[in-house]
């Protein structure tokens, strides 16, 4: 289940076309398995209603859906097993939701990643404004980011803002080096006309990582760093599944389109359920979770690997990239970085 429509579809459909693709064409299964057969519900606008369809119709497997809210609103409803592959947030953490498997790196490391980035080009800037929204996605962004200043040496003045106030927020902020803003999608886009007149030395938006969602801002993009999952053009070594330019190229030909970052991940959940399910030979859910628990290993989406006492993903590692001459070019971490970190470029 995952959203189909509302505000989120685009990537919620991408999720599942990836996942028919792994159905259709890469399903290793045990052999007392011959097919697939995917069902998707809509997820919206209800997500625990559409996982209780979903579990009475008593499969196999569950794939849990896009977006952070919808994972939790989806994962509180059931206790069978779920591959949660678009909730990006640690609040799907072991005990309380034991019956998560986590692909996706979470939310709280994505600012994290953001000040390690700039802190390893700037000695001396202290002076970071955050702007977040009131959402459970905008406090774990921040949390994260709150974490990793105290470690870095960051002073942060951080502020929250209601659904309907980003605008007024943004308006209010002090002056500061190093801007970091956590919302919506259409609260991003939509404060960035504000803030971005300012000449920060960094400047950082969760929209930034992913490809279209600051595209109406076109030359104010330039400079603007952001927190990927995953890149197309990253060829990272796998142990599990096809590789990158096999799944373009059949996400391509099935949908039309190249895959978003969500596409992938859902993907990845489907290699490694397969993986699981070979394993394990059954589609137990004790037996699956065993297995995964155990799981350390690459796919086209990177590694998987959960941390032992919370099930969080801590394998996955984010990508700082920043937009360089109108491409997204990773900058961060140093082994994987295409460009150096341009800081006052915004």
């Amino acid at each position: 289940m995952t959203p189909l429509s509302g505000p989120l579809a685009i990537y919620g459909l991408a999720g599942a076309a990836a996942l028919a693709v792994w159905a259709e064409r890469a399903a290793e299964l045990p052999r007392r398995w011959t097919r697939v057969e995917l069902d998707v519900l809509d997820a919206y606008p209800k997500a625990a209603a559409a996982t209780r369809a979903a579990v009475a119709r008593r499969p196999d497997v569950i794939f849990g859906p896009y977006g952070s809210g919808p994972a939790v609103a989806a994962l509180g409803a059931t206790d069978e097993l779920v591959w949660n592959h678009g909730g990006a947030t640690d609040r799907l953490a072991w005990p309380r939701f034991r019956h998560t498997l986590n692909v996706p790196a979470p939310a709280s490391a994505y600012f994290a990643r953001v000040l390690e980035a700039v802190r390893a080009s700037a000695a001396t800037g202290s002076a970071v404004v955050l702007l977040h929204g009131a959402t459970g996605f905008g406090r774990e962004v921040a949390r994260g980011a709150l974490e990793a200043a105290a470690r870095l040496g960051f002073d942060v003045q951080a502020y929250e803002f209601a659904a309907g106030e980003a605008l007024t927020a943004a308006g209010k902020l002090p002056p500061g080096e190093v801007l970091l803003v956590a919302g919506s999608f259409a609260d991003e886009l939509a404060v960035a006309s504000v803030v971005l007149d300012r000449p920060w030395l960094a400047a950082a938006f969760v929209g930034a990582g992913v490809d279209e969602v600051l595209a109406p801002l076109s030359a104010t993009r330039e400079g603007l760093l952001g927190p990927c999952q995953w890149l197309p053009d990253e060829r990272a070594s796998l142990d599990e599944g096809p590789d990158t330019d096999w799944f373009v190229r059949e996400f391509r030909a099935a949908a039309g389109t190249d895959p978003p970052y969500p596409a992938a991940a859902a993907f990845a959940a489907g290699v490694l359920c397969g993986r699981c399910l070979r394993d394990a030979g059954t589609t137990e859910s004790l037996a699956l979770l065993t297995i995964a628990q155990r799981l350390d290993v690459s796919t086209l989406f990177g590694r998987f690997r959960l941390d032992p006492r919370t099930g969080v993903q801590v394998g996955h590692q984010v990508l700082v990239v920043q937009w360089q001459q109108g491409l997204r070019r990773v900058v961060w971490p140093p082994a994987r970085a295409e460009r150096p970190l341009m800081l006052g470029a915004v």
